[in-house]
């Protein structure tokens, strides 16, 4: 058992002050209690309009990272780390990416999705250990995921990845004068006390999980995963996704559902390809190879391929 020398205090870390406008939460009617986490949450939006420029500088070097054969890992514990492990898990049916491009690692392990393992964020070594495992190297991109800053599993991550020159990111709920982090991109989503004091699955996990889908969704659009909104890498793998697929050729190419549906077979269901074949004419081999070549960009290949007749596919 700990001793009360060795418990850190932490009370002056924004993620465990006490919110003036929950004080009576206990007291509230069902109605009043909904409101007033309508009105706490809308500072979750508001905390990720401040830091738009660190987010921004993540999409663009993670991108790059990732073009020159890096890969992106998300380490938290808690309910940080099962948002990092739930964003890396959504990629690859949205974007059709390797399951390896894009992973969460929790403390913990597997176990701790579904069973509440917190006290395995106290390990910095489990951190260090867990990028060792990875082969974490100069190109992948780490992303520390910690409400209040101070989780050691995470700490200890971070410092494994900065050593073994990885790119580095902080994204964390309290300002960085209270706890300071020596990375590439320090992102802060600073919310405010929680409804419940130190209950930061509320505000603090709404505002992570809309900067982590802003993150790998703006890396996957900068990757050529999407056309103009549509998700054009998308793997047909059940029924809804082969309808928006076949919604998406139609929409985009004028075909009526039939020709899309053919269009869709010959291209061994890629829409992607698909299109690309279409406004070119090439053949799924050529346009493999077109789309290699411009790293997976549709409309850079279709510019390209294009460029000395009449424009193709929709501007």
């Amino acid at each position: 058992m700990e001793s009360t020398e060795q418990v850190i205090e932490r009370g002056h870390l924004l993620t465990e002050q006490v919110n003036p406008n929950s004080h009576n939460l206990d007291e509230l009617t069902a109605l009043d209690m909904v409101a007033l986490f309508n009105q706490e949450d809308a500072q979750a939006i508001a905390a990720v309009a401040a830091a738009r420029s660190a987010l921004a500088e993540a999409i663009e070097r993670t991108a790059v990272a990732l073009r020159q054969g890096g890969r992106l890992f998300y380490v938290g514990a808690g309910t940080s780390g099962r948002l990092g492990v739930l964003d890396a898990a959504e990629c690859p049916p949205t974007f059709c990416t390797p399951p390896e491009l894009v992973q969460g690692i929790i403390a913990g392990g597997a176990g701790a999705l579904v069973r509440s393992s917190e006290d395995l964020e106290d390990r910095a070594e489990d951190g260090m250990e867990a990028i060792a495992h990875r082969q974490i190297t100069a190109l992948d991109v780490v992303v520390g995921i910690s409400a209040g800053g101070t989780t050691p599993f995470v700490q200890g991550a971070l410092r494994a990845a900065r050593q073994r020159g990885a790119t580095t990111v902080m994204m964390a709920c309290v300002p960085a004068e209270q706890v300071p982090c020596e990375v590439d991109i320090d992102i802060r989503l600073l919310v405010g006390p929680e409804i419940i004091a130190g209950s930061t699955r509320l505000k603090a996990g709404t505002a992570t999980k809309l900067a982590l889908n802003i993150l790998s969704t703006g890396v996957m659009v900068k990757l050529g995963k999407v056309y103009g909104n549509r998700m054009v890498d998308v793997a047909v793998t059940n029924k809804k996704l082969h309808d928006r697929a076949l919604r998406m050729l139609q929409d985009l190419t004028d075909l009526n559902r039939e020709a899309a549906a053919f269009l869709l077979e010959k291209s061994g269901r890629r829409v992607k390809l698909a299109l690309l074949m279409h406004w070119t004419g090439v053949d799924a081999e050529t346009g493999d190879r077109l789309l290699a070549e411009h790293h997976g960009n549709l409309r850079q290949a279709v510019r390209i391929y294009g460029a000395g007749g009449s424009e193709l596919g929709p501007r």
